[in-house]
């Protein structure tokens, strides 16, 4: 990807830039990115925190994962265009949505995260690495 890159919400309300290059890029077909995205997956671009200036006022809502720590979902509270997942157990990084993103064209996923989640239907991609949960916790699957 290119950096600095951009993006923000469907209406416009919310915008961000990112100074840093992505740490990871990817896949999570886990139950609560099902959810939040609308579809059988969500794709996001890992940065540190800090690197990220927002202008606007994202709502937010907070879900305690398998873990027990919380997750944090950020979305525009005018047109629900979903922008940044933040969790407590990496509060310095956070992923931005990829359906946010001004130009897509950079965006290459390394990774499917969730898999045990994914639909029997989803077609993953064979030549990326597949992990049942997150690959801090799981082997690849």
């Amino acid at each position: 990807m290119k950096v600095p890159f951009s993006g923000g919400c469907a209406c416009g309300s919310i915008r961000y830039a990112c100074s840093s290059e992505p740490l990871a890029m990817l896949n999570c077909h886990c139950r609560d990115c099902q959810q939040s995205s609308g579809a059988p997956f969500a794709s996001g671009v890992v940065v540190p925190r800090a690197s990220v200036d927002i202008t606007g006022s994202p709502q937010e809502y907070a879900v305690s994962v398998s873990s027990g720590l919380l997750v944090t979902r950020s979305f525009c509270a005018t047109c629900g265009s979903p922008l940044f997942t933040m969790g407590e157990a990496r509060p310095d990084f956070m992923s931005i949505r990829f359906s946010s993103l001004d130009d897509t064209s950079g965006f290459q996923p390394a990774l499917d995260i969730w898999t045990s989640s994914a639909p029997s239907w989803v077609c993953l991609d064979e030549a990326l690495p597949h992990f049942a949960q997150s690959p801090s916790t799981q082997k690849q699957a």
